[in-house]
């Protein structure tokens, strides 16, 4: 019986012996995978009436559904990578980045073009429903305003240098990308040159400008471009100059941003204001001029006014009233609600 009994409670440890092995395998496993892999989201559900008479509208949507992945590979290396579920169903951005110091960090892959101080933020961090003004839409491509260029969400494949500097003193960013927008090989054999400077002189002023110059392949016609056909490559370059004030309890953003497609010269400015009127409530303010066309003064001015309630950490209620009035055409009322919900 004993000889019988001994195989038995050494095959029994041994069996127990590889389970607890397996399961320390898994935690090491899952341990690994919290310490290194955050997972991080937001919708954005909103209302919207327009009365505008190209684009009437009284509809709820839901504008933004977006997944981040964010991995650490090492201390000093990390991939990202996000999706958007919402309209049209694409990989936003996908890239790695390696940081030598805080002076130099490499990224390669795709993401947010870094021209103008709006157009590398999340939406989730903006603080009008309509996100960007007309200007930074246009000159980025973030939505479909300039056809010649198409809808990219604002991003671009390509390798960017980025650090700061003397401490906190300047941000810089260099870029080289395909110029063709985003999940998109380049149009041509050129490509665009990037780059962004900001200077922090104090802790409540940040000044600075940004420029992209390049060849762009046309995926469109442009009524207020019409001599530039698609397939065509044409001049489409972009600078943009600005400040951001941060006071208790005022933050504002403004700047100026130019753009040269063709032979045709496009310029606007806008100016953001919150002002925090209660622990979770502020005041939104914004004025948000376009001219597309500068030669045909194919100008629009928007002035909005609205109210965002922080109801928990990242989720908020916002409720806004865009008046818009252009040069050509006829004046419109735009209201809006939306809610954001963020993990």
């Amino acid at each position: 019986m004993k000889k019988t009994l001994i195989p038995i409670l050494l095959a029994c440890f041994l069996a127990g012996s590889a389970t607890a092995q397996e399961e320390s395998n898994a935690n090491k496993v899952v341990n690994t995978l919290k310490e290194r892999l955050t997972v991080e989201g937001y919708t954005q559900v909103a209302y919207t009436y327009d009365d505008a008479p190209e684009a009437k509208a009284n509809t709820f949507e839901v504008k933004r559904a977006i997944l981040i992945l964010r991995g650490k590979i090492t201390d000093r290396w990390s991939c990202y990578f996000s999706y958007s579920f919402a309209n049209t169903s694409r990989i936003l951005e996908a890239y790695t980045e390696y940081k030598f110091f805080p002076e130099l960090t490499v990224r390669l892959g795709e993401f947010k073009t870094m021209v103008t101080f709006e157009n590398p933020l999340s939406p989730c961090n903006m603080e009008l429903i309509n996100v960007y003004s007309q200007a930074t839409n246009y000159l980025t491509g973030n939505d479909n305003s300039d056809p010649l260029y198409g809808s990219n969400g604002g991003r671009d494949i390509g390798l960017l240098l980025y650090g700061d500097l003397w401490g906190n003193l300047f941000n810089y960013k260099l870029a080289v990308m395909n110029g063709q927008g985003i999940n998109k090989k380049d149009g041509n054999n050129q490509k665009d040159i990037v780059g962004t400077l900001i200077a922090n002189p104090t802790d409540w002023l940040s000044v600075g400008g940004s420029f992209s110059k390049g060849t762009g392949c046309a995926v469109g016609t442009s009524a207020v471009n019409p001599t530039i056909a698609i397939g065509d490559n044409y001049t489409r370059n972009r600078w943009s100059a600005g400040a951001m004030l941060k006071f208790r309890p005022v933050d504002i953003r403004t700047e100026y941003l130019h753009g040269k497609d063709g032979t045709v010269r496009s310029d606007g400015y806008y100016a953001v204001a919150s002002i925090h009127i209660l622990p979770r409530v502020d005041v939104i303010a914004a004025v948000d001029y376009f001219n597309r066309n500068k030669a045909q003064k194919d100008w629009q001015s928007n002035y909005v006014g609205g109210l965002q309630w922080w109801f928990y950490p990242k989720c908020r209620l916002q409720v806004q009233y865009t008046y818009r009035d252009p040069h050509h055409g006829e004046n419109s009322n735009l209201l809006q609600t939306q809610v954001q919900v963020r993990f």
